[in-house]
């Protein structure tokens, strides 16, 4: 596996915005083994992708770190605190998450499906939302490139619309990090192209801002992408600054199949070479 910088350790729990150490889920109904001995730390600023081949163990990881489930064994600490000894309630307020499975109102107007992001509600709280979080809700939407949708109901949005709108629904709380769970599944080429675009932007205004983002393609990930992990089977096969993890030897163990990894001006593609089949 391809280590993380070794740096001191006390230097390192303190700047942590995740922290998991020998962290491994077992299914309680199967006892099989979902994660497996999963060391990482994201630190402030960071930018992370994670990969892997369906049943790597990617959904599972990530609703550890976003609080919805702890670990069998290991621990996990997110913003500071660990999982077990804090109120998830009010640790999963402080996280930001958005991916394509949320569920959404479709009647709701896209200012106020952001809105909900403050009360962390499904449906609007008016009585909780003053002319301040209501100007932010507009402000994040604008920041998110989608201010024209603020009154357009979110049902008759786009699909690439849509994933702006619940990012910014997530921004509500001003999180320190922000899971990104997926956020492209089913986009054509426009709309991932302006998320793509969007997120670099929020990425660049946001220095402090970590994000990990779930994806199945190396197309999506935008420049400011600067760490990638590698899950093969709930193990971590490589993690590490983007350049030294997304290489054509590491992606094709971790897909089983030969991939060729190529970057230009900032963006990634990956690709297979043709398999012969047999008569």
């Amino acid at each position: 596996m391809t280590g993380q910088t070794a740096t001191p350790r006390v230097a390192e729990h303190a700047a942590a915005v995740l922290r998991l150490q020998d962290v491994s889920v077992r299914r309680s109904t199967t006892d099989q083994l979902i994660l497996d001995g999963v060391d990482w730390t994201v630190r402030p600023g960071e930018h992370w992708a994670l990969l892997g081949a369906n049943g790597a163990g990617k959904t599972t990881l990530l609703r550890l770190l976003g609080a919805l489930m702890h670990p069998t064994t290991g621990t996990v600490e997110v913003l500071g605190s660990r999982l077990g000894r804090v109120d998830v309630r009010e640790l999963r307020a402080r996280i930001g998450h958005a991916g394509s499975a949320q569920r959404v109102p479709q009647d709701l107007t896209a200012h106020a499906v952001v809105l909900t992001g403050h009360s962390g509600t499904v449906q609007p709280l008016w009585r909780t939302y003053d002319d301040e979080v209501r100007l932010r809700a507009r402000d994040l939407l604008t920041e998110l490139g989608v201010k024209e949708l603020a009154d357009r109901p979110y049902g008759v949005c786009s699909g690439g619309q849509r994933a702006r709108v619940l990012i910014a629904r997530a921004l509500m709380a001003d999180p320190a990090l922000l899971l990104l769970d997926e956020p492209f599944n089913a986009l054509d080429l426009p709309s991932r192209e302006d998320l793509v675009e969007a997120m670099h932007q929020l990425a660049e205004g946001r220095p402090r801002l970590a994000t990990v983002t779930v994806t199945h393609h190396l197309e999506e990930l935008f420049p400011a992408v600067s760490h990638a992990l590698l899950l093969r089977e709930g193990r971590i096969l490589s993690l590490g600054a983007v350049d030294d993890v997304l290489t054509d030897s590491l992606l094709t163990a971790c897909f089983g199949r030969d991939i060729t990894v190529a970057r230009r001006d900032g963006r990634w593609s990956a690709y297979a070479g043709r398999r012969v089949l047999g008569p």
